[in-house]
């Protein structure tokens, strides 16, 4: 029997694969657990739409991150930090910070876990930082760190 996989099954494939079973196994445990549905004409076509559904949401969320990068791609943040004796800082300058900057000094709204700090900011001067918007598209922006 025929069978589409509704979610990944280690032995079995990924969800939307379409997979051949024994009869029994697709009756006794895939059917009845939800982890498929039997391989018919309407459920083909169901599959075909939402795989294309899924390749155009895809399509749209790569587009719209290539558009923030280009967006973010000439701007500079800035950051006031407290300092101590000799220039040096009190803390550092974290993603949370760098996001609300952003969305305050520019109007963009980045989420702070796509933001990547490869090391913390404990020191004033321009940074460059980048900010991974998809797994294909990363954008860079330039943090300068001020003494408040």
């Amino acid at each position: 029997m025929k069978v589409i996989l509704l979610q990944d099954e280690k032995k079995l494939g990924k969800k939307g694969d379409l997979v051949e079973v024994n009869d029994g196994y697709a009756r006794n445990y895939i059917l009845p657990k939800k982890i498929g549905m039997e391989a018919n004409a309407r459920n083909m076509n169901d599959l075909k739409l939402r795989k294309a559904s899924e390749e155009k949401r895809a399509k749209e969320q790569l587009e719209a991150a290539k558009e923030l990068a280009a967006r973010i791609g000439d701007k500079t943040v800035t950051v006031s930090m407290k300092a101590g004796e000799n220039g040096k800082t009190f803390g550092s300058i974290s993603t949370k910070e760098i996001a609300a900057a952003l969305k305050s000094q520019h109007d963009i709204e980045v989420d702070k876990k796509k933001i990547v700090l490869p090391d913390a900011i404990k020191t004033f001067g321009t940074f460059e930082v980048s900010v991974k918007l998809h797994p294909q598209v990363t954008g860079t922006i330039r943090v300068k760190v001020e003494e408040a």
